[in-house]
């Protein structure tokens, strides 16, 4: 889902879009628990119209990440909103999209995927339209979260209604279309952000950035009640419910006083925030064991954790994506305020990364069943560099100016392309069959949770260098030092995933859509 760059930043688009094609990972598989249930396969021209307006809905959950990320800082200006409201507009998204996407894919499993799609579709018009009407920080942060939570229902569908509705003759084709739709929209992420921010159509500046969703949505939901096909699994397992509710709850009570920290400080409340946070957490594994034991379908079976493989994959997918939220949301707020570029100028530095993941992506699936796990460890490593190259040029505070920029966001660009898009499969080769549906799904909302988790810890580090570094307003200077810290430690995390990669299997599972 990838959670494809943070998920916003995937270059925000690139990484929510690889985290939304891990997704896929889970649909598929459950659909052959049971017979599907659905009208007859579709072709011809009415399967690319139907192809077309699901695609839709994948690629505005990306593009509205990278938007975000790049227009922040204009947000944060506008609203008057602090560092920890910043990330809060971030995470907010990630985690409440994280939190649903299992729970929206079996929605659509029971009660119809056209139905579900449409339904998050219209939820994500509202929500879009909500947050373009926020008058301050707090009303934005909640819709952010609402807007989150209807993608979390909309995108599943996406891979249901491809796998379940089209001939088998088809299905590669739209699988194919959906892979260059990710590219699109990384490349057009970053570029689209900053134009609608600086063209400030019909002076609404950074509100057009979700203005832009309502009138396309509307045509999507005009032509998709008429085009797409219903499907269902023949499955009638409960909803956990209480699960998403419990995990969700937990991970927020413990981001909570990280994101808070400037703002707050270290206080006794927030160790009872962690401590509740850790309680919430230990009585969702204690829920989840209880519903695996009556033989339900938990949101996470802890039985997964037994599979080696599975453990150290979520290990991986912590740190990979861990560090790649906080990266765009820091390196976006040092171009503009560190280096006074606009939100156009941000997005055209922005714009190598994603472009050198589309050139590597297509090598690393066409590689991973041979030399899956070196291609993570490549890559990772890649990234590594690129950030410690990215260090170099940036703490001083100086502007390196655009092609030492440019060059160092191409080099972790090609490092991404490498290993985020077979991430999953790799560690799906190492697990049994019966369970890889279920590891799938949980590694797509980890994928999203850890890009929370790093945009709280490494965000704040960064927010808290950049106002403790300057005697009266941030300079540069502070936002080249603060950068830095974050340019350093991701490069630690990075590398401690290579080795963490180290003990995943060798090669990759076959694809998971098949």
């Amino acid at each position: 889902m990838a959670h494809p760059l943070t998920q916003s930043g995937h270059s925000v688009a690139t990484i929510a879009a690889m985290v939304a094609r891990m997704t896929a990972s889970q649909t598929p598989q459950e659909d052959t628990r049971a017979p599907a249930a659905s009208s007859a396969p579709i072709s011809g021209a009415g399967a690319s119209v139907a192809l077309l307006v699901v695609l839709f809905g994948s690629f505005m959950d990306l593009l509205d990440a990278t938007i975000v990320t790049v227009a922040a800082p204009a947000i944060a200006q506008d609203l008057g909103a602090g560092h920890a409201q910043i990330q809060w507009m971030i995470a907010a998204y990630v985690l409440a999209l994280g939190a649903a996407l299992i729970t929206g894919g079996r929605l659509g499993d029971q009660y119809g995927r056209k139905r579900l799609f449409m339904a998050g579709l219209a939820g994500f018009m509202l929500t879009s339209a909500l947050c373009a009407l926020a008058a301050d920080p707090g009303m934005l942060i909640g819709m952010r979260a609402a807007q989150g939570l209807t993608a979390g229902i909309m995108v599943p569908q996406v891979f249901g209604i491809i796998r379940a509705s089209f001939a088998p003759g088809e299905r590669a084709k739209a699988f194919g279309a959906y892979g260059a739709v990710q590219g699109l929209a990384s490349v057009a992420g970053p570029l689209l952000g900053g134009l609608l921010v600086e063209g400030n159509l019909f002076d609404l500046g950074w509100r057009t950035i979700f203005w832009i969703n309502v009138p396309v949505s509307i045509l999507a939901l005009i032509i998709g009640a008429r085009v797409l096909p219903e499907s269902r699994s023949a499955s009638t397992a409960r909803l956990d419910l209480l699960g998403a509710l419990l995990a969700a709850s937990g991970i927020l009570l413990l981001l909570l006083p990280v994101i808070q920290t400037e703002t707050w400080g270290w206080t006794w409340a927030s160790y009872v925030l962690l401590a509740a946070g850790t309680i919430v957490l230990a009585v969702f594994l204690a829920h989840e064991r209880r519903l695996t034991g009556r033989g339900d379908e938990p949101v996470f079976d802890p039985a997964l954790l037994r599979i080696r493989a599975f453990a150290i994959g979520l290990c991986a997918s912590v740190l990979f994506f861990g560090g790649l939220g906080p990266y765009f949301l820091t390196l976006s707020v040092y171009l503009q305020n560190g280096t006074d570029r606009t939100a156009w100028e941000t997005g055209l530095v922005i714009l190598p990364y994603a472009l050198g993941s589309i050139i590597t992506s297509g090598l690393g699936v066409a590689l991973a069943a041979r030399a899956g796990r070196a291609l993570l460890i490549t890559g990772s490593l890649t990234i590594a560099a690129s950030h410690l190259v990215l260090w170099a040029i940036v703490r001083d505070g100086n502007d390196p100016g655009y092609w030492h920029l440019a060059l160092a966001l191409f080099v972790g660009g090609l490092g991404l392309g490498l290993a985020a898009p077979i991430l999953v499969n790799v560690v799906l080769a190492g697990v049994p069959g019966r369970s890889a549906g279920a590891a799938g799904g949980v590694l797509a909302t980890v994928n999203q949770i850890g890009g929370a988790i790093g945009i709280a810890v490494l965000g704040t580090a960064f927010f808290t260098a950049v106002t403790g570094s300057a005697a009266g307003t941030p300079g540069p200077a502070d936002h080249g030092h603060a950068l830095g810290i974050v340019l350093a430690v991701s490069a630690v995390l990075y590398s401690v995933a290579a080795l963490v990669m180290l003990a995943l299997p060798k090669t990759a599972a076959e694809h998971v859509d098949q």
